[in-house]
């Protein structure tokens, strides 16, 4: 329930990208919003305000005078007690509109009226060439200059059968803007490069060694590095998670490959990393004696010999660079965590170590941490994951300045 309690106004303009305005609508209710629809007379040639108005179960507003509002002023009163004005989509009509003043519409003139402390985003949605031509980017530079954020638009299929930039960003991907809206930009202009989920070691062509972790922490976090302004790459071992929205995700199979992989990222032309988070459950060691084909059952019925090597250790390797970035662990202990979490925070060296017991959290959608630094330890209750992710974020932002 990210929006628990938040008041959002939703309105939508002229554009076949209205049926998206639907689920849209749908996902931020369940995400515990109330929303308000506001509808342009162009948007009602795509979709009906009975649609929309089933969906949110609100009337939806569509004319500057509807007497419905007690003063008459509907253009005051909605916006009043929102928290967001959101337009999606935003047509390029509609975004001339916002450039420079309208106000012949409820819409616009809302958008005008709205308090300076109610941000206002706006999802783009139109041709290609609508898009690229001049005027239209000229008016979108006025909108960012006026501290109005431009969600997407993203390049793709369009209805009218041509393919490029214009695309509204889809429902989900709507949402988690929303979200990210509401979210402190405690790493506004940071780069954060994470490590995730588990490895695999292999043993052969079909079998392998690696563990329980569902990747889900490490990908909260990297959630919410991005929710709270950072550029983030994540370094991701195989799990079943889609990459955050906004994320850059870089996927790896083994220990060595995800070493490889990170010492890139730090080691490249342009290789500022300001933060760099290992959440990654890394195997220690790896079987060098690995088979190239299928092993078969011995004869006499006795097990294949195993030989493991030592896997390298990434966040040592990252906190002993000349000038490394800020580094955090994290360390998943069975027992005795406290004393574990304080001996491996000192012997990786690094300033921050978050530990855990991984066998209650492995897999959940949970998790209680406890944060190790040279100050001692402070722990975070028991909450979900990506509760505990923000939290972690803004620590870790506190000690960054």
């Amino acid at each position: 329930m990210d929006l628990a309690g938040k008041n959002i106004v939703l309105g939508l303009t002229g554009g076949i990208a209205c049926y998206k305005a639907a689920e849209f609508t749908r996902a931020m209710i369940k995400a515990g919003a109330s929303v308000q629809v506001v509808m342009t007379s162009a948007a009602m040639h795509f979709i009906t305000p009975v649609t929309m108005q089933g969906l949110s179960g609100k009337p939806v507003f569509t004319d500057q005078w509807d007497a419905r509002i007690g003063n008459n002023m509907p253009h005051i009163d909605l916006t009043r007690d929102a928290d967001v004005i959101v337009i999606a989509p935003c047509s390029a009509d509609f975004i001339s509109k916002l450039a420079h003043g309208a106000c012949d519409d409820l819409l616009s003139t809302l958008c005008v009226a709205r308090p300076a402390t109610v941000p206002l985003l706006v999802a783009p949605a139109m041709n290609v060439e609508m898009w690229q031509n001049p005027a239209t980017q000229r008016n979108l530079a006025q909108l960012l200059a006026d501290d109005i954020q431009l969600l997407g638009p993203d390049a793709g299929e369009q209805a009218c059968g041509e393919v490029g930039m214009g695309r509204m960003l889809e429902a989900n991907q709507l949402l988690e803007e929303v979200i990210a809206s509401f979210q402190p930009k405690l790493l506004k202009g940071k780069r954060l490069l994470l490590t995730a989920g588990p490895t695999f070691e292999p043993i052969d062509p079909v079998r392998g060694i690696t563990n329980l972790s569902s990747g889900k922490m490490g990908y909260a976090v990297a959630r919410a590095a991005y929710e709270a302004g950072a550029e983030v790459t994540l370094v991701s071992g195989p799990t079943a998670l889609a990459a955050p929205y906004g994320v850059r995700r870089i996927g790896v199979q083994t220990a060595q490959q995800m070493h490889d992989i990170v010492m890139a990222q730090l080691a490249g032309a342009d290789s500022r990393t300001d933060v760099f988070v290992a959440v990654a459950a890394v195997a220690d060691w790896r079987v060098a004696n690995a088979s190239a084909q299928k092993l078969k059952k011995n004869a006499d019925g006795s097990a294949p010999e195993l030989v493991f090597e030592q896997n390298p250790d990434i966040l040592a390797t990252v906190a002993a660079l000349p000038k490394p970035p800020y580094c955090v662990g994290f360390a998943a202990e069975s027992e005795n965590l406290l004393q574990y979490g304080e001996v491996k925070r000192i012997r990786k060296n690094v300033p921050l170590l978050v530990g855990n017991i991984g066998h209650d959290t492995f897999g959940k959608d949970d998790n209680q941490l406890v944060l190790f630094d040279a100050d001692g330890h402070t722990s975070l209750p028991r909450a979900g994951k990506q509760q505990l992710a923000r939290q972690l974020i803004a620590a870790i932002a506190s000690r960054l300045t």
